[in-house]
């Protein structure tokens, strides 16, 4: 069997996580028909279709679903042995793939971040992915992404480890106009006959509050669910009902007017907890990331430069 080269596995790897030949041959920065070729010369060195022809989304066949955990750790092993040579002169220089939900930035300021990780390792390529939340520690798992940020809820999974960062207590909103709006805390017991408007059931804030209900045998009702912070403001703004929801998700549009009150809960405490999830071990870059985060302190530099208005 002929040597198999590294770029036809790493298609092969693109391939399979995009599920679609556009996104994996822009994902590679290739043409499509340069992506093909490179997958049937794969084919050709295994010996094995690796993919189902003519199926929409692109899907594995037996053979390249058993391949494809290999084909990552052979890429890993080809990364480690790069950086390890990086390593001796001091430089940090690879990919580093990093999965985020929809990360306000009041609570962690991604790009600033991000920005002077990049300076400080201009050798590195940096990826950033954005995923539903639900699943980004899975994706960590199976070796498709490096590290994720994530709201953590219980321990990590098996592999993995977290790395906490922020840590944010949920609040009740409640119209202006509203009977409790003049209260200066609350309970949960408090809220027992108010309609709530609440976001998805998988959402780990979600779960947190289900939970604390349930635990205080307080009954509630949910009048309205939804995938999105700032219709979940306007609806208890309109009326709707309440909510219990993390202060710097509900700051209103610019121009608007404040009309929410954000009450503190007492005799509950409910947190949201933003994380990095990350395997163990981790790579370098996915090391070098986590301590990035941990001792990042902003400077005027690290802003994104803003561009000129046109004349």
């Amino acid at each position: 069997m002929a040597a198999m080269e590294l770029r036809h596995l790493r298609h092969f790897v693109a391939l399979a996580e995009e599920r679609n030949f556009t996104r994996a041959a822009d994902r590679e920065l290739i043409v499509q028909s340069g992506l093909s070729s490179s997958v049937r010369a794969l084919e050709r060195e295994v010996g094995a279709e690796l993919f189902v022809r003519g199926s929409r989304p692109v899907r594995l066949t037996a053979e390249g679903t058993a391949l494809l955990p290999a084909a990552r750790r052979a890429l890993e092993a080809a990364e480690a042995a790069r950086q390890a040579v990086q390593d001796v002169r001091g430089l940090l220089s690879g990919h580093l793939r990093i999965g985020t939900y929809p990360v306000n930035p009041r609570l962690l300021p991604l790009p600033a971040l991000l920005v002077a990780f990049a300076r400080a390792h201009p050798a590195l390529d940096v990826s950033v992915r954005q995923f539903p939340g639900t699943d980004l520690a899975a994706r960590v798992t199976d070796g498709e992404l490096d590290c994720a940020l994530f709201d953590q809820i219980g321990p990590p999974p098996p592999g993995l480890r977290a790395l906490p960062l922020v840590a944010e207590e949920l609040q009740v909103a409640v119209p202006a106009t509203h009977p409790l709006a003049t209260r200066t805390s609350l309970t949960l017991a408090d809220l027992a006959d108010e309609p709530f408007v609440e976001t998805d059931p998988a959402w780990t804030t979600r779960r947190r509050t289900d939970a604390a209900f349930t635990e205080a045998a307080v009954p509630r009702r949910v009048v309205c669910e939804v995938a999105d912070w700032q219709l979940l403001r306007d609806l208890v703004e309109a009326g709707l009902g309440i909510a219990l929801a993390p202060p710097t998700q509900l700051t209103p549009r610019a121009g608007d007017p404040d009309t929410l009150r954000l009450i503190p809960l007492t005799g509950t405490r409910l947190e949201r907890h933003l994380a990095l999830v990350l395997p163990t071990p981790a790579s370098p870059a996915a090391t070098h990331f986590a301590t990035h985060l941990t001792t990042w302190r902003p400077t005027p530099h690290d802003a994104p430069q803003a561009t000129p208005e046109m004349p």
